[in-house]
């Protein structure tokens, strides 16, 4: 028993440095610690996040390798400034670019989900319901909603527990999110339905995730992005209709 113990117990600390590390490297990317700042010592750290002092060392050491922070002899651990990450910056104006930008989302989203499914914690799983919530009275009100909609695929992302796929879904940016399907020219009674479609598509992932179901997650990502390719190509078809 205690040889099969010792496993068990490198894996719970590979995932305790793993989730300290991502806390600190969000709280990092968001401001929180900003450039030339310092982050809590080595035993507040400890206390503050339940975690051994070596858990909290392995988290510093892959932020250091990522190049976010610097050790500082005696005086501590320094968040340092970051070079500018390359922004992809698509004529969104083009419905085609925009076509494009949701199937390189579909490639990348659709595994989040289904990650999201498998590794989300408890907390994790009530911010993206949360995120949910507010993008539904979004909806519901009528008010913009590209902020919401974006907030809840990056806590989606964020559930992964791999930086990465928010670190993409942030370096393309909220604009990316499909909006323009509803169109000017929509009868009231067609916004409902779309907005009703959309809500619906967001249930189905949102569900799926909390329920675990890593293919069912993946299948209703791949549905709502794909749907929302097959809007913007029924757009795309009417703006070249001839006049």
């Amino acid at each position: 028993m205690a040889i099969q113990a010792k496993p068990q117990t490198e894996s719970r600390s590979k995932t305790l440095v793993a989730r300290l590390s991502d806390t600190l490297r969000h709280a990092i990317v968001t401001g929180q610690f900003p450039p030339g700042g310092k982050l809590p010592s080595e035993s507040q750290l400890t206390e503050t996040h339940g975690v051994s002092r070596t858990v909290v060392r392995e988290a510093i050491a892959a932020l250091r390798a990522d190049g976010l922070v610097e050790a500082q002899q005696g005086a501590g651990v320094f968040v340092l400034e970051q070079p500018a990450q390359p922004v992809l910056q698509p004529d969104l104006a083009r419905v085609s670019s925009i076509i494009e930008l949701l199937e390189l989302r579909t490639a990348v989203e659709v595994e989040a989900a289904g990650l999201a499914a498998l590794r989300r914690s408890p907390a994790q799983e009530e911010t993206i319901f949360e995120h949910h919530h507010a993008l539904r009275q979004c909806l519901e009100a009528g008010a913009p909603t590209s902020e919401a909609d974006f907030a809840l695929h990056l806590a989606i992302a964020e559930a992964t527990n791999n930086p990465r796929f928010r670190e993409f879904l942030a370096m393309i940016g909220p604009r990316v999110i499909p909006r323009a399907a509803v169109r000017d020219g929509d009868t009231e009674a067609d916004q409902i339905n779309y907005i009703r479609l959309i809500d619906a598509e967001h249930h189905e992932i949102v569900v799926a995730i909390s329920d675990g179901d890593e293919e069912a997650a993946r299948n209703a990502m791949r549905r709502h992005l794909r749907g929302s390719q097959e809007r913007y190509r029924a757009l795309l078809r009417e703006q070249r209709k001839p006049v």
